[in-house]
């Protein structure tokens, strides 16, 4: 649920940064301010409120997800809390900071998704948290738009970095 918000907040806070910014709005700039935001509020904050959740709410989490509770979770959590820590640090950070975070973030949750596809394909398990909206929004649509972005913006700066090299 909370991935809706994050998504529905990165996606506003998109927007107004382009309508109030100083900047031309470019195709080059919408690639670069939507993945900051999707860099700091998908994957920061809801790395962080990924942490809580599975290190706080273990057992109603994994219930939900369709699994037992574990001691494995809190290592997920862990998983959560430094990709939200990277995520939050995108404001001060940029150029293969960004690229490292989103490639590392969009590969833990596609592996996540994999793991849900299969438990849902190889034991029926359609909980609410391991299908559905959950499943194809925040473990597979999200970090494949991250890694289509982090692509674009690479593209983007290649035709930049030639001319200066030529300077």
């Amino acid at each position: 649920m909370s991935g809706y918000i994050f998504l529905a907040a990165a996606a506003a806070a998109t927007g107004l940064h382009l309508w109030l910014g100083k900047q031309p709005v470019t195709r080059a700039r919408v690639i670069e301010v939507l993945l900051l935001y999707l860099l700091v509020i998908f994957a920061g904050l809801g790395g962080v409120l990924g942490f809580l959740g599975h290190t706080f709410m273990a057992r109603e989490i994994a219930l939900k997800i369709g699994w037992q509770p574990s001691p494995f979770q809190f290592e997920v959590a862990l998983a959560n809390l430094a990709f939200g820590v990277l995520g939050i640090l995108c404001l001060w950070q940029r150029r293969g900071f960004w690229t490292a975070t989103g490639i590392g973030y969009a590969t833990f949750l596609l592996g996540c998704g994999y793991g849900h596809l299969r438990d849902m394909i190889g034991h029926h398990n359609y909980a609410p948290y391991n299908v559905g909206l959950v499943l194809w929004l925040n473990d597979l649509a999200v970090p494949l738009a991250i890694l289509v972005l982090l692509l674009l913006r690479h593209q983007n700066e290649r035709p930049r970095e030639s001319a200066l090299a030529s300077d």
